[in-house]
């Protein structure tokens, strides 16, 4: 019997003292540096541990110390400043006493969105080596095997980030996949899995391009994942998984485009894994795209289907799990799949639907429902 093996899609909620720190930093305040990678370290301690616990076989950091997955690149790299036109997703617009009530509830999270005012590049490594140094020696510590790290994609920081000086969207793209190339390159060769997080392939429809038809976007995602591709080509594809996603929000998804016609662009990415949402409502339907396109599926791909939902409090219950993750293994086989969660339980710094104790709750009935299934 091959053991279905787990992991998710990579934040987890942050202590009250990270994201002191985090907001410091992000805010221009005084802090100590030293003190900072010492909290820093000490949470990713943690947070390998709770994830062991609970049964993960594939871990992360957390993103323990980014203000954001996309948005981290701004401390980073240079070429960013002053802030982006905010846009909320085309559903909630179509709801708008729903809208103000996340709004006055601070259900939207407050973070600086800077435009690209100036040319992308690396300011060198040094943080991503701390995160990296603070991943090993947790797995280490708690005899983990194997772990992944996130970087966000070119496209998503084009999401997020937007552009106010190359000449053109893709002249755009292709600087962020030349500056972003050495990030991906350097935490594949400290011998973690790497992770790509790609929202812009589904949440940027209804985000950023809601004036286009479907045929036009998928021209847009097409060239999102040429950049991608680009930028990974040193990269060997068995060290990276992407994870694509319509937005880790409650809401009602009703303007998403759905994965049948998201099916190809996905399955382009030069990735072994690809991480997507089935938990949510919107899309628990979908795994029978995968069905009908089974002969579609590059046979070297991996299906990490999410089995639990980041914006609820429900704890799925571990036969439930084994049910989604079955549908999965029957198309492809056990050997092919991974059991994961929709998106992140903190995908910004300091906020989060899910209470932090649940997050693990549900990660520990992730790894039931996989035990289940396998």
């Amino acid at each position: 019997m091959t053991k279905i093996l787990t992991t998710h899609v990579g934040s987890l909620p942050r202590t009250q003292d990270v994201v002191d720190f985090i907001f410091a930093r992000e805010h221009g305040k005084d802090y100590d540096q030293d003190a900072f990678d010492a909290c820093m370290a000490a949470a990713v301690d943690d947070t390998v541990r709770k994830q062991f616990a609970a049964g993960v076989d594939i871990v992360s950091d957390g993103e323990t110390s980014k203000i954001s997955y996309a948005t981290y690149v701004k401390d980073r790299y240079t070429g960013f400043d002053g802030d982006s036109p905010r846009n909320a997703p085309a559903d909630l617009k179509q709801f708008p006493s729903f809208l103000k009530r996340l709004a006055d509830d601070g259900g939207t999270p407050q973070y600086a969105r800077p435009m690209c005012v100036g040319e992308v590049k690396s300011k060198g490594q040094g943080e991503l080596q701390k995160d990296i140094t603070n991943l090993k020696y947790a797995m280490a510590e708690h005899g983990v095997e194997r772990g992944f790290m996130n970087a966000a994609s070119p496209g998503v920081i084009s999401l997020f980030l937007q552009n106010d000086h190359y000449a053109t969207r893709e002249a755009y793209l292709a600087a962020l996949a030349d500056a972003m190339k050495e990030e991906y390159e350097t935490i594949v060769g400290a011998g973690l899995d790497l992770q790509l997080d790609c929202p812009d392939l589904a949440l940027s429809r209804h985000m950023l391009f809601n004036d286009l038809s479907d045929d036009e976007f998928l021209k847009i995602a097409a060239s999102h994942v040429e950049a991608l591709n680009h930028a990974l080509q040193d990269v060997p594809a068995e060290k990276v998984r992407v994870h694509i996603c319509w937005g880790n929000y409650e809401g009602p998804h009703v303007c998403d485009i759905p994965m049948s016609k998201m099916f190809d662009t996905l399955m382009s990415t030069k990735s072994r894994y690809v991480l997507f949402e089935t938990s949510n409502p919107r899309h628990g339907h979908e795994w029978s795209v995968f069905r009908d396109r089974k002969a579609d599926i590059p046979e070297d791909k991996v299906l990490v289907p999410g089995v639990v939902d980041t914006t609820t409090n429900f704890v799925e219950h571990p036969e439930l799990v084994a049910e989604r993750v079955s549908r999965f293994v029957d198309i492809v086989g056990a050997d092919r799949v991974i059991a994961g969660s929709d998106c992140g339980f903190g995908t910004f710094a300091g906020f989060g639907a899910v209470d932090p104790d649940i997050a693990y709750a549900k990660l520990g009935s992730l790894s039931k429902g996989a035990a289940l299934a396998g």
